[in-house]
């Protein structure tokens, strides 16, 4: 009698061997000055890698208790300083700060390309729109809360003229008006 053939398994090629399909993990960015932030949201992650490329980053990693595996691949809008980009684990995520090529350059979209990606979003708990702070906006705010907090009957505050507001002739709607019935 032959005995049953060992499974073959832990040969190279075997189904085992091949990698599962990996689904990417979700995640939210924003844009500042000279950084751009991704979240990946994975809780309990392990095996992370991640790859600064100048126009491109590769997220991977296991996930969860059953170690799901995660793959994101993206084509970054503009170009990245891939030495002076990192990342940070945590229990429940992992933070990528990557370090744009130009500063001061607005990033619109994470993407080069406009499709919409179902595991990406905008963090708008941390989004700022930095590229419309300037000093010469803030100080005409501040000018214009000082006007605004002396028009409580301040007499020094100059108004601008009105035409007629201190004109003390007769106007045809002064005449007196009939009784209502």
């Amino acid at each position: 009698k032959h005995g049953r053939l060992p499974k073959l398994s832990r040969f190279p090629g075997s189904e085992e061997e091949l990698p599962l399909s990996r689904q990417p993990a979700s995640a939210k960015w924003y844009d500042r000055r000279d950084y751009v932030f991704i979240e990946f949201c994975v809780e309990d992650s392990k095996d992370v890698n991640v790859n600064f490329e100048k126009s491109k980053l590769t997220f991977s990693c296991l996930g969860g208790s059953d170690n799901f595996k995660h793959l994101n691949e993206i084509d970054l809008f503009h170009c990245i300083d891939p030495n002076d980009s990192k990342h940070k684990r945590t229990d429940r995520s992992i933070l990528c700060c990557l370090r744009k090529g130009e500063s001061g350059q607005s990033w619109p979209r994470l993407t080069k390309e406009r499709a919409k990606l179902n595991w990406l979003s905008v963090d708008f708990n941390n989004w700022k729109d930095w590229e419309d702070d300037s000093d010469e906006d803030m100080s005409n705010f501040d000018r214009f809360s000082e006007m605004m907090n002396n028009m409580g009957g301040d007499e020094d505050v100059d108004l601008p003229e009105v035409d007629g507001a201190d004109d003390d002739s007769q106007d045809s709607d002064d005449e007196k008006m009939p009784d209502l019935e």
